[in-house]
């Protein structure tokens, strides 16, 4: 069974005779035309000989699917045979027909053309030869037409065969490639649900750890300190709270209802910039921050990539880096928008370092800035960690997401670590 047809559906072939079948009601044609008693002296078979002559294509008939061209040689033979014994043999044209037909539809249309060519004035001339004294009768000629018409049926048959496979073939090659495309759109979405969970959870868990540490060692000695990262726990938590259930409200909603925009949670740009860092001022980390051009001019999906930058960037200085302090550094050019953040790094920045690589935030993070053909520089440099992305203002993104459904996300490689200091 083939599957074919817009719907997927499995199409049940149409049940075909057996081959025997056929041959047997060749042969019997063939017989038919051997033992009628047609008026004319020359249609009939008067001699044992051209009676065994007429007859014997109906034993090579079976065979014309093995040897097509052999077969229609050997009844163009036997028909020579009877002409020359002055009887022009209806049943051995018709297996000559027959013949041709199997030739044409297993053939190609040239050479179907050149045999065709070469049986037609072979048998006209061997018709004119049996009836000697009355060459311009009709019934010289028809035997020739009879042949010329098989060779046309068998290449309109072969040539409707070809078109069927080849529609299957096609039918089949779209239905893989909507297969294909499914499967992509599931995984870029799965991609998109990953990072999306990791930019809720990740910077809030962070967070939330980071004060259990300071709530645990100060517990005894400064119960002000251990009440202030207890509130920033629960900030934390009502934070992640939220957003999982925002994500959770976006997987539940009914799919092809043609609104995913009014489903899917908004995602936060550089107008939040402000309480982003606020909240990171909050669990100690003192963050500077240097803007350079206008960011109000940067469009909004660029400005969505930009603030998880940003985030990614603070929260791993939160976590590796060093003396509580980070900086954040935003430069808008004519083409381009860049985005720095540095931070002093411990003793064993190496192990950070590594940490930091083998993280899935890095790695979604230059998902979200190659879709919009971007690019991340993440590395040591002299005295601390430097994260860097460049995201041209030229890219087409829709306005109600910062990745698009589609989104080439080319693999890229790991970035070299520069050498640059602290901006």
């Amino acid at each position: 069974m083939s599957r074919i047809g817009d719907d997927g559906a499995w199409a049940i072939p149409r049940r075909r005779p057996p081959v025997w079948v056929g041959d047997v009601i060749a042969a019997l044609f063939v017989v038919a035309g051997a033992f009628m008693p047609f008026p004319a002296h020359e249609f009939r078979a008067d001699s044992p000989l051209v009676l065994v002559v007429a007859l014997l294509p109906a034993v090579l008939l079976p065979l014309r699917r093995r040897w097509p061209l052999s077969i229609l040689a050997a009844c163009l033979a036997c028909y020579g045979v009877a002409a020359l014994l002055g009887t022009i043999a209806p049943g051995v044209v018709l297996a000559a027909a027959i013949a041709m037909f199997g030739v044409a539809t297993r053939s190609t249309r040239r050479r179907t053309l050149i045999v065709t060519a070469v049986a037609v004035p072979a048998i006209l001339s061997l018709s004119m030869l049996a009836a000697i004294g009355n060459v311009f009768d009709p019934r010289t000629f028809q035997f020739a037409f009879v042949l010329g018409f098989a060779a046309a049926a068998g290449d309109a048959t072969r040539s409707r065969r070809e078109y069927i496979r080849e529609m299957t073939e096609r039918a089949l090659r779209a239905e893989q490639t909507r297969e294909s495309e499914a499967l992509r759109q599931v995984t870029e979405e799965r991609l998109r649900i990953a990072r999306d969970l990791h930019d809720a959870v990740a910077h809030q868990i962070s967070v939330i750890s980071l004060n259990a540490g300071v709530a645990s060692t100060s517990l005894e000695t400064r119960p002000e300190k251990t009440r202030e990262a207890l509130a920033s726990i629960r900030r934390a938590s009502r934070a992640v709270l939220a957003e999982i259930g925002d994500l959770l409200e976006m997987l539940r909603s009914v799919e092809g209802d043609g609104n995913e925009a009014s489903v899917r949670p908004p995602q936060p740009g550089l107008e939040q910039l402000d309480d982003l860092i606020a909240r990171f001022q909050e669990t100690g980390l003192e963050v500077g921050v240097r803007r350079e051009g206008d960011l109000a001019a940067v469009p909004m999906p660029i400005q969505r990539i930009a603030y998880r930058v940003v985030q990614e960037g603070l929260t791993n200085a939160h976590k590796h880096g060093a003396l509580h302090r980070a900086h954040v550094l935003f430069e808008v050019g004519p083409d381009a928008l860049r985005v720095v953040v540095t931070n002093p790094v411990r003793g064993d920045e190496p192990t950070a370092d590594a940490d930091r690589r083998a993280g899935h935030g890095l790695t979604g993070l230059r998902e979200r800035v190659t879709a919009v053909r971007g690019t991340v520089q993440a590395g040591s440099t002299p005295g601390g960690y430097r994260l860097a992305a460049t995201l041209p203002l030229g890219s087409d993104l829709p306005l109600g997401s910062d990745l698009p459904p589609g989104s080439d996300l080319r693999s890229t490689e790991e970035p070299r670590a520069t050498t640059e200091g602290h901006t």
